[in-house]
C-alpha cells in the first residue's frame, strides 16, 4: 500500500504490480515529496530487535554514551549528545540525541577515505548485530524504491544501482527524550534531507509534519510498521525540482505526550560519494531550465551541508 497524502491507494510493494506502484509513488513524490508505504517486506523482528537494542542503549548513562562521541567527525560514526544538531537556519538546537550507522567496508577499501569505521558500544549486548542488520534490510529496500523512482522518471530500471550500489548511506538511531512544557525548540526544526531518498521507521507517533505548496502544515501518522519515504535534496537536485525535497518537522508532543520519549530509524540512502550529481535531461529543457548547470560531486555537497546544520565547523577537512 502507498499512502499519498490522507487517501491510501491498496498497492502491495513486493507483489506484481510494479508499473502501478512506481506511478502511484512518483505522483505522492511530485505531489508531496513524502510516500507512506506498507507491505514494504521488511521483517517485524529486524525492525523490533534494531529499536529494541537504540532505546536499551539511550537508557545508558550519559557518560558512558558520551564515549562514542568522535568530535570534528560531523556526527558520521557512533554517539551524538543532545542539543547538536541544528537544522538549516534554525536559532536553536534540536531536542534529540542519535547514533549513526555507515557502511561497512572491508580494511584498505578506498572508500574508506569516505567512509569511516563504525564504532561499537560493549551494551546493550547485541546492538551491532541488531543494528546492522536494519541497516542491511533498508539499503537493499532503498534500492527496490530506487528502481521504481528510475522508471516513473523514464530511465533504466537500475539506472541508480551503480550509483548508490556503496553510498555513503547512513542510518540512525534517534530518541526524543520526554519534553518539558518550557521547552526551547522542537524536537525537530523544519528542514529537508540532504541526501538521495530516506527511508523512515517510527513514524506512528505524532509529530512528523510535512509542509504542503499551500504552505500548510499536513500531520504525517501511518499506521504500524508503515515505512514514510521521502525525497532529499540530492534527488531534488538531480532531477531539477521535479521530484521535491519538502520541507518537515518534528514537533513537540501534546500535553498528555511530553512525559514519553520517541524513537525512531531514518535511513538516509546516499550516492557514492564521487557521483556527480547534475540534472538529468529528462528533467531540464523549454520552460525548464537547469536550476544547477554547475555539477557537484557527492561528498562535496554533504561536506557542505553538514557544516550548514552544525555538525562539522567550518575548518573541519572535507
Amino acid at each position: 500500500m502507498i499512502q499519498t497524502g490522507l487517501r491510501p491507494t491498496p498497492l502491495p510493494l513486493l507483489q506484481s504490480d510494479f508499473e502501478a506502484f512506481s506511478r502511484a509513488l512518483m505522483d505522492s513524490f511530485r505531489e508531496y515529496g513524502f510516500a507512506v508505504v506498507s507491505e514494504h517486506g521488511l521483517p517485524d523482528a529486524v525492525t523490533q530487535d534494531a529499536i529494541a537494542a537504540a532505546t536499551a542503549f539511550f537508557a545508558l548513562p550519559e557518560a558512558d554514551k558520551r564515549r562514542f562521541h568522535i568530535p570534528g567527525q560531523g556526527g558520521a560514526r557512533g554517539y551524538t549528545p543532545f542539543g547538536i544538531e541544528t537544522a538549516k537556519g534554525a536559532t536553536r538546537r534540536d531536542l534529540k540525541e542519535f547514533w549513526h550507522v555507515g557502511r561497512e567496508l572491508p580494511a584498505g577499501h578506498p572508500l574508506t577515505h569516505y567512509m569511516p569505521p563504525n564504532v561499537w558500544p560493549e551494551r546493550p549486548q547485541g546492538f551491532r548485530e541488531a543494528t546492522l542488520g536494519l541497516y542491511d534490510a533498508l539499503d537493499a529496500l532503498g534500492s527496490r524504491l530506487l528502481e521504481a523512482t528510475a522508471h516513473g522518471l523514464g530511465l533504466p530500471r537500475d539506472w541508480f544501482a551503480d550509483k548508490t550500489r556503496l553510498g555513503n548511506s547512513v542510518l540512525r538511531l534517534a530518541h526524543y527524550p520526554p519534553v518539558p512544557a518550557d521547552a526551547e525548540g522542537a524536537r525537530a526544526a523544519a528542514h529537508e534531507d540532504i541526501n538521495v531518498i530516506t527511508l523512515l521507521l517510527g513514524a506512528e507517533e505524532a509529530g512528523l509534519e510535512v509542509l504542503t505548496r499551500e504552505g500548510r502544515w499536513l500531520p504525517i501518522n501511518p499506521e504500524p510498521g508503515s515505512l514514510v519515504v521521502n525525497v532529499g535534496d540530492m534527488l531534488q537536485r538531480l532531477t531539477n525540482h521535479v521530484l521535491p525535497s519538502t520541507t518537515h518537522r518534528v514537533v513537540n508532543p501534546a500535553p498528555e505526550r511530553r512525559g514519553f520519549s520517541r524513537f525512531s530509524a531514518p535511513f538516509f540512502l546516499h550516492f557514492e560519494p564521487d557521483f556527480d550529481i547534475r540534472a538529468l535531461e529528462c528533467c531540464t529543457g523549454p520552460g525548464q531550465p537547469n536550476r544547477y548547470p554547475e555539477p557537484i560531486t557527492a561528498d562535496d555537497y554533504l561536506q557542505q551541508r553538514l557544516r550548514e546544520i552544525g555538525l562539522k565547523r567550518e575548518h573541519t577537512p572535507a
